[in-house]
């Protein structure tokens, strides 16, 4: 089954959602096409994805690596692939539900309907749209994305949003392996850098779900990479030259 959609999912220890996420995704009228990106889970989460690519043989398809080599790594293989592959719109979800799939077509329409190179699932652009969230964990994101914002000028309000989607295009021109983070932060990095290449990025309110199986990978250290991150892209944004949209 032919679909112009990947969606690239990154997991790690995520054998109570891969499956449910797969089937719900595919229960959509809009079709897409998976890619989880495996870091070696001891949970037998690969083992899963092997089962539901018997199911669902041209849909899904899994690059397995041999342990967790960060969150940006794993996007920037599943990027390779989706170029590779020829696919014009590619969605960056996490496995956990957090990223409700009813969203994804809302994601595309506003790039293959409307003209944007970039959608974003904005948490903030209409309020603090989060469901079940530690009070600790909001007010860090929320205040994280407003200071991601203020350092780099970037005119988008959930800075550090991991729901988007992207045209081919926009994967082809910024120079993918100059993305130097590898955590929170390469979601930052990548936004700010589509934007200094010129590309235009709508932001879509969604509301965020609590995780509620399966374990966060979320802590502090992870913020405070983000926090000294955004001063060095910016610093390092003044003496770089960016590939510009053609």
């Amino acid at each position: 089954m032919s679909s112009d959609s990947l969606i690239i999912i990154p997991t790690y220890n995520e054998k109570e959602n891969i499956e449910n996420i797969i089937r719900a995704i595919f229960a959509l009228e809009k079709q897409f096409h998976i890619l989880v990106i495996e870091d070696n889970s001891p949970d037998g989460t690969a083992d899963i994805v092997r089962r539901m690519q018997q199911e669902f043989p041209d849909q899904v398809f899994m690059i397995e690596r041999k342990g967790k080599l960060g969150l940006g790594t794993a996007y920037i293989a599943g990027f390779k692939w989706a170029i590779e592959h020829k696919y014009d719109y590619i969605f960056e979800m996490d496995a956990d539900f957090s990223h409700a799939p009813k969203d994804l077509p809302r994601l595309y329409d506003k790039c293959a309907k409307e003209g944007y190179d970039v959608a974003i699932g904005s948490r903030y652009v209409s309020g603090v749209n989060v469901v079940n969230w530690p009070m600790g964990r909001v007010l860090m994101s929320y205040f994280a994305s407003k200071y991601v914002r203020f350092i780099t000028g970037v005119p988008i309000h959930d800075t550090t949003a991991g729901f988007k989607c992207y045209r081919r295009q926009v994967l082809e021109t910024i120079e993918l392996d100059k993305i130097k983070f590898k955590g929170y932060a390469f979601q930052i990095e990548m936004k700010f850098t589509a934007y200094q290449c010129g590309f235009k990025i709508a932001e879509v309110p969604v509301i965020f779900v609590n995780r509620e199986l399966g374990t966060s990978k979320m802590n502090s250290s992870i913020f405070g990479e983000a926090f000294f991150g955004v001063m060095q892209l910016k610093w390092s944004s003044w003496f770089r030259k960016y590939p510009q949209k053609k």
